[in-house]
């Protein structure tokens, strides 16, 4: 296994742990996994292909304003906020979620 998958899997290893309901933020994904950085975080997101991991729950993970970073063909935008609002997550009229009532505060134990 190369270095990027290994990251990769220690990210998704990571995302797995954010609940229904919460949102976690590609810097946050990557400090807690270390070694790599929320850019990383965004491509291994972005190379879920549909149904190649359905345990990861790619759309519990937003930039660091609280949004919904944009797709390549934006379908993939409304798609994540459907989900986020399936899972309870409210976004203000400024597509924004509020941190303070749906972030993540890490995991339970030390990774």
């Amino acid at each position: 296994m190369n270095e990027n998958q290994n990251i990769y899997n220690r990210i998704y290893n990571m995302v797995r742990l954010v609940p229904p309901g919460k949102v976690s933020t590609y810097g946050q994904i990557a400090e807690l996994v270390g070694r790599c950085t929320a850019r990383m975080v965004g491509y291994a997101m972005a190379g879920l292909k549909r149904g190649t991991a359905p345990d990861v729950p790619w759309q519990r993970v937003i930039n660091a304003q609280g949004k919904i970073s944009v797709h390549g063909d934006g379908i993939g935008n409304a798609i994540q906020r459907v989900m986020l609002e399936q899972e309870g997550v409210e976004f203000d009229e400024k597509g924004r979620v509020d941190f303070i009532r749906f972030g993540w505060p890490g995991p339970d134990e030390p990774y």
